[in-house]
């Protein structure tokens, strides 16, 4: 054998060096975003904007807003999503189908469609005005918006995390004697688990970080995302960056409890 020969790293080192070298340009790639943003923020930016009562405003709108947006999603959504897991038929697969439809809708479409639908000159307008509701340019309207975009990622994870539920379970805990809900919280919930906390932290990501559909019915009041935006074409580059670290503190905590949750249940 030469020396370049003995050199030569067997096939199955080569592939792992290889695999561990990607994975490693891969994680720079999607983290290289945000540890750009971290070095070009300086403790005093941050502290010179949020020491602004009105730079607080927003970050207190988009925290209650994707909150409520995300408990509408969950009381509204979870029987649409039982409902596409467990029974067949044209209902169903029309319910999946519409919210699919949803899911694949640009969010400025999203935003204009909702304008004809709930705007204060349509009919469904003109009931929220009698309750002193308007779906435009209000907190209600932004709830609203942040309904249309993040629901469909509840839904339709919800929905496979209780198709992956063995049927036999349920069938066992019906001879039992268990009633409907309670198979559903002692034997769907927790095997459903992993998928429906995976399904949340998606939700609330994109709940808190919608922008396409707000900024047609809900350009006030700002959340984080439109400040931004206002940010960016007002002062500029270096004074939209203390609210994009803002935003991403307010969208990871949720996500990041969702996978402790999701690994618990996996296992």
């Amino acid at each position: 054998m030469t020396a370049l020969g003995s050199r030569r790293l067997p096939p199955a080192r080569a592939a792992s060096a290889l695999s561990l070298l990607w994975l490693a340009v891969t994680f720079a790639i999607a983290v290289g975003p945000l540890v750009t943003l971290v070095a070009k923020i300086s403790p005093a930016a941050l502290v010179a904007t949020f020491s602004q009562p009105s730079a607080v405003t927003p970050l207190l709108v988009s925290l209650a807003s994707a909150a409520l947006s995300l408990l509408a999603v969950v009381v509204g959504g979870t029987a649409l999503a039982w409902r596409i897991s467990r029974r067949g038929g044209t209902v169903s697969r029309v319910i999946e189908l519409a919210v699919m439809a949803m899911l694949l809708m640009p969010p400025l479409v999203i935003g204009l469609l909702l304008i004809f639908m709930v705007g204060p000159l349509t009919p469904i307008g003109a009931v929220l005005g009698r309750v002193h509701l308007s779906a435009t340019n209000t907190f209600f309207a932004l709830v609203v918006a942040e309904v249309y975009e993040a629901g469909p990622y509840y839904v339709l994870g919800a929905a496979a995390a209780f198709s992956s539920v063995d049927r036999a379970l349920e069938e066992q805990a019906t001879m039992l004697g268990d009633s409907a809900s309670r198979r559903f919280r002692r034997v769907v919930l927790p095997l459903a688990g992993k998928g429906i906390a995976t399904s949340l932290a998606m939700a609330w990501a994109r709940a808190v970080g919608a922008f396409g559909a707000v900024i047609i019915v809900a350009y006030h009041p700002y959340g984080l995302p439109l400040q931004i935006w206002v940010s960016l074409n007002e002062s500029g580059l270096q004074s939209a960056l203390p609210f994009a670290l803002a935003l991403i503190l307010v969208a990871l905590p949720v996500p990041l409890i969702m996978f402790g949750v999701s690994r618990r249940a996996g296992g």
